[in-house]
């Protein structure tokens, strides 16, 4: 999978899309520490544990570089940036029920202005599954010779 670049000082606007997801009755929010083992678990039940590895580490960053989008008190979703290396995007994941309001996409949109506002001119994504989607909604290229990149010798 390859890993693929965002230009952060490009982005589209993203009122529009913040305001569609809050009228879905999401909040959008950082994740806090004292949540490490609810954030966690979901992503242990819905994703993978590599994940729940990579969403402990955001957890303990300062800011918490990890964001969930909740509605009525239950994780929804989660993105997370600067877990597995400095200028990187991920892991992101929404649960199979509340996938088409866009949350994905409100929460990747979350991450990448919160790394420009850290001095970021790029983001990098890290072995990218959906390619056609960070194509589409941040104009994410692929750097070529990146497959496997940092992913090359994973421990089991």
């Amino acid at each position: 999978m390859v890993d693929m670049l965002v230009r952060l000082y490009s982005l589209p606007t993203s009122a529009e899309l913040y305001q569609s997801v809050t009228d879905h009755g999401v909040v959008l929010r950082r994740a806090r520490a004292f949540e490490k083992h609810t954030v966690a678990e979901f992503a242990r039940q819905h994703f993978s544990a590599k994940w729940v590895s990579e969403i402990e580490v955001a957890l303990t960053r300062q800011p918490v570089s990890c964001f969930i989008a909740t509605r009525e008190k239950k994780i929804l979703g989660f993105a997370c940036y600067e877990t597995t290396m400095r200028g990187y995007f991920g892991p992101t994941g929404v649960a199979e029920e509340a996938r088409g309001m866009g949350l994905g996409k409100a929460l990747l949109f979350k991450c990448l202005e919160s790394m420009r506002e850290m001095g970021y001119a790029y983001a990098v994504i890290g072995g990218v599954g959906p390619r056609e989607f960070y194509e589409k909604v941040c104009g994410a290229t692929v750097i070529e010779g990146s497959d496997p990149g940092i992913y090359g010798d994973i421990l089991p």
